[in-house]
């Protein structure tokens, strides 16, 4: 697919809480030739969903319903897909994967403000302790392609911002 692409697709990825639609927001803002796409937005929209997951306290999105409606989005390229996780789209339509990382302490404090708590709070911290998101996109995509930003401050987000934005520019 990204033969016939004129733009990057770019999936920014990470634990929750670690700044991707904060950073998606910003990069469109400076930009204007990527479309974000913020994946938990279009599940809620369509109603995405199988079931209510009773231990997390959230639904359980279709997959197979979202990425239909994703693709013929994503084909043109341009597009900057934010969501949680990374093997859930195909290979062929991501051209640069960020993973965003925080700190502990940093990760906590965002959780938290977010209403976060319990068995959700402690799976996430666990899961960016572990670098499960990390590893999945490495598991996921070419790892020339996987990169690896800090998103613990203000100069974090504003480097990571220059970099995707150097990106696209570089692209092709």
């Amino acid at each position: 697919m990204s033969s016939k692409r004129t733009k990057p697709n770019i999936l920014i990825t990470g634990t929750p809480g670690t700044g991707k639609s904060t950073l998606c927001e910003e990069v469109v803002k400076q930009c204007d030739s990527l479309e974000w796409i913020d994946v938990n937005k279009i599940a809620r929209e369509n109603q995405f969903y199988l079931k209510y997951d009773e231990q997390y306290e959230c639904p359980e999105l279709d997959e197979d319903k979202l990425l239909d409606e994703l693709e013929p989005r994503v084909q043109g390229g341009g597009k900057i897909i934010d969501y949680h996780s990374a093997e859930m789209f195909p290979e062929r339509w991501i051209d640069q994967v960020y993973v965003l990382s925080a700190d502990n302490t940093t990760l906590y404090d965002r959780l938290v403000e977010k209403g976060q708590s319990g068995k959700k709070l402690q799976d996430n911290l666990q899961c960016e302790i572990f670098q499960t998101i990390l590893e999945e996109a490495r598991d996921s995509y070419k790892e020339d392609i996987v990169v690896s930003l800090p998103s613990n401050t203000h100069d974090d987000m504003s480097s990571n911002v220059t970099s995707i934005i150097q990106f696209v520019k570089q692209w092709k």
